[in-house]
């Protein structure tokens, strides 16, 4: 039973804590047999299966089918961190929910939002974010997808990569350049369905924490001026809002995949026979330990100080998210690397839990803006003052 008494910090209310009872004995009766053989069905089953639970609730305003009037960061938070913990898959097919249809939330008009947020959060419709280009990651306004007015409709030119839930989704955020200044301030957001002839799934990509990855082309590809995300040139701003949200969520992910490892390695340590004593007993596995448990309150009380200011204070939150994502990504790959050291062989033995923590670590210091992408942010913040 992984360590429960951040709960009690004054970061939560009832909502919080209740959220994370309900959802981690859910996640015990619906997540412990999962069969990973078909990744794109079982993604699919997950999402299905927590809309059904009511818990992609979370990821849309209440207006629309959510839990809460305005899209909750400490319940994001709370609900990933419990996810990750018990399926890596469960908490990506929950996070891409809301950073899918983040964008909708918070710029589409009212049709668009009816239209398409209760069914991502009854689970009826898989969302996704495209974003990123071969060579626009991190520096968002190199992207060369454009998407030209022709009277009514849009019409969409490029390729976006590494698309979470590529190849799945029933609809796309997409960013694409229109072009009314140059660089971050000429590009606009648009809601693609994955139907809409033009977009087409141009290669699937295979990761080593497997989960539905592609990239995407689009030729030619019409969309109707009605599907744009507020006003044309604010796609950056609408991009930059919906991570905001979500990414403090990345870190709440690390914290969980974090305090499953801690987990399997206490018990391990506790358990492990050696030269007449446990492991435990060991002062280098004390010390260890020690770091782990620190490392792990260290990084919750950055993640949990991100979502309260945003949900209680109303803050702009860009720097206490990126730090709470550059500590806790960093220190969960290693305690996971700990604890995987502490189980010798085994620890690498395939199908063994800190075996997969290994693998599902590595992309979330990459993901959503990679740990030197975070340090900028923090500094030019910081600089600010």
């Amino acid at each position: 039973m992984s360590d429960r008494t951040y709960l009690d910090w004054p970061f939560f209310d009832a909502p919080q804590r209740r959220l994370a009872a309900d959802l981690d004995a859910w996640a015990v009766e619906n997540l412990a047999h999962l069969d990973h053989g078909d990744v794109d069905a079982l993604c699919r089953n997950l999402v299905t299966r927590l809309g059904h639970g009511g818990w992609l609730r979370h990821c849309v305003p209440a207006a629309y089918g959510g839990a809460s009037a305005a899209i909750d960061s400490r319940s994001l938070c709370v609900a990933r961190e419990t996810l990750a913990r018990h399926e890596g898959l469960a908490d990506f097919a929950f996070a891409m929910q809301g950073l899918g249809s983040g964008a909708i939330s918070i710029a589409g008009g009212e049709e668009l939002k009816q239209r398409y947020l209760p069914r991502v959060a009854r689970g009826e419709a898989i969302a996704a974010f495209a974003l990123s280009e071969p060579d626009a990651g991190s520096d968002v306004g190199a992207m060369s997808t454009s998407a030209r007015r022709e009277g009514e409709h849009y019409v969409l030119d490029g390729e976006k990569t590494w698309i979470s839930n590529g190849g799945i989704a029933d609809f796309y955020c997409v960013f694409a350049r229109t072009g009314e200044a140059a660089g971050a301030r000429g590009i606009s957001a648009f809601v693609v369905d994955a139907a809409t002839p033009g977009l087409e799934v141009a290669a699937r990509i295979e990761l080593i924490a497997p989960h539905p990855l592609a990239s995407l082309r689009f030729r030619g590809c019409r969309v109707s001026a009605k599907q744009r995300l507020g006003e044309p040139g604010q796609g950056f701003k609408v991009a930059m809002q919906t991570l905001d949200i979500f990414r403090a969520s990345v870190a709440a992910a690390a914290l969980g995949f974090a305090r499953r490892a801690l987990d399997e390695a206490l018990d391990r340590a506790k358990g492990r026979k050696m030269f007449g004593q446990t492991l435990a007993d060991f002062q280098l596995t004390q010390a260890a330990i020690a770091d782990m448990a620190t490392a792990i309150d260290s990084a919750a009380l950055l993640t949990y100080r991100a979502a309260w200011l945003r949900d209680v204070k109303g803050a702009r939150t860009t720097r206490e998210a990126a730090m709470a994502k550059m500590v806790a990504t960093e220190s969960a790959q290693q305690v996971i690397d700990r604890a995987l050291q502490m189980f010798g062989g085994l620890g690498v033995v395939s199908g063994y839990p800190v075996e997969k923590l290994y693998r599902e670590i590595r992309a979330l210091r990459i993901y959503e803006g990679a740990t030197e992408v975070q340090k900028l942010i923090i500094a030019r913040e910081t600089l600010k003052g």
